[in-house]
Order: C-alpha cells, then sequence, then structure tokens
C-alpha cells in the first residue's frame, strides 16, 4: 500500500530538520547521508526518494530556517510580522544577539553557523541564503516602513550588524572580545530602531 502524499511531506520535514541540525553543528563536509538519515530515524535507502544528493538537501535545509526554526525564534522573541513596528525590529535584534542565540548550536540561523560553507557550496545553497538573507532584511524593512527611503537602507544596517556580529561571536564563543563585538552591535542597532535612527555609530 503506497504512503499518503502527506506521509511523504512528514518525511521529508523531518530529514531537513535533522540535516539543518548536523549542518550546523559539524559543517557540510563531516555531515554523511548516512548520519543523516539515522538522525532523523530512516534508513540510507529512502533518502533518494526525497534528494538527489547531500546538496539538494543542504540547500532545502538553509532555506528551511525562514519558515521553520526561524519562526519558532520569532515568536519566541515577540515578533508578529502582523504588526510591523520599530518596536518589532527591535526585538529581534535583542534576540539574534542574545546569549541563548550564540548558545544554541542547534538551533542557530544558518547564516551565521554556516557562511563559509555556503561561500563554496554550489549555486543551488547560495541562492538559499540570499534568499534567508533576503528573508530577514525584508522583516526589518518591513518593520520600518514608517522610515520610507530609508527603511531599505537602515534594514540592511540591521542584518549586516547581527549576522556579522553573530558570526564572529561564533568563531570565539567564549572570548571576551565576542561579547564586546555584540553589545556594540546592539547599539548600533538601537540607533537605526530608535525614531529618527541614522544609522551606525562610526
Amino acid at each position: 500500500m503506497p504512503y499518503r502524499p502527506e506521509h511523504k511531506h512528514a518525511t521529508r520535514a523531518r530529514i531537513v530538520e535533522a540535516a539543518r541540525i548536523l549542518f550546523n553543528r559539524h559543517g557540510f563536509e563531516r555531515v554523511t547521508i548516512d548520519a543523516v538519515m539515522e538522525a532523523a530515524g530512516l534508513t540510507r535507502g529512502g533518502f533518494y526518494n526525497h534528494f538527489r544528493n547531500k546538496e539538494a538537501l543542504y540547500s532545502e535545509a538553509v532555506s528551511s530556517f525562514l519558515m521553520g526554526r526561524g519562526a519558532i525564534w520569532r515568536a519566541e522573541a515577540g515578533v508578529d510580522p502582523r504588526h510591523p513596528a520599530a518596536e518589532m525590529a527591535t526585538q529581534m535584534v535583542k534576540s539574534y544577539l542574545s546569549d541563548e542565540h550564540l548558545g544554541d548550536l542547534d538551533g542557530q540561523c544558518p547564516m551565521i553557523a554556516l557562511p563559509s560553507d555556503v561561500a563554496r557550496a554550489n549555486p543551488a545553497v547560495r541562492d538559499s541564503y540570499l534568499h534567508l538573507l533576503d528573508g530577514m532584511v525584508g522583516l526589518f524593512e518591513h518593520c520600518l516602513a514608517d522610515r520610507q527611503g530609508e527603511a531599505r537602507k537602515q534594514a540592511l544596517s540591521l542584518a549586516v550588524s547581527c549576522v556579522g556580529a553573530m558570526v564572529l561571536a561564533r568563531t570565539l564563543p567564549d572570548s571576551a572580545l565576542a561579547k564586546e563585538i555584540r553589545e556594540v552591535a546592539l547599539e548600533n542597532a538601537m540607533r537605526v530602531t530608535a525614531a529618527g535612527g541614522q544609522g551606525p555609530i562610526g
């Protein structure tokens, strides 16, 4: 008896989420298809019913964050895209730069967990990363819509501050410098989200 379509969809989602966590922990090269399928509670033989290869899975694992773990993260941070406001952008920034996000290796945004991998990956993976970044910038821009001509520039500034600071902090998570970098990034972001913000310090 063939599986129903919803079963196949649920199985695919399970594989993607298991892969996203493993890629976050170990990077692309050190994660095998066998390891992903074992983490998903499945056998290797079923992998190719869902994906052409590991690169295709990697691409989907990156793009899945926006509406998967990322949506949970936004809800936990009190971010409601239905009610955009500068305060929502502030909440996003504080949560993104938080100790909790830095320490949550499994749940970290792929933009900070996987940038070196993505830079060496195929175009489909880079497109997924771009889609994720576009989503982040778009949400910030949505929250700052009242800034009119400045919204896009300020949204980009917030994304750069968040992702750049966390990439550095993840590299040296226990150092005083990593904490200082995140604190400065937060100060810069607060200036942007404040009414009439003029952009980063410096």
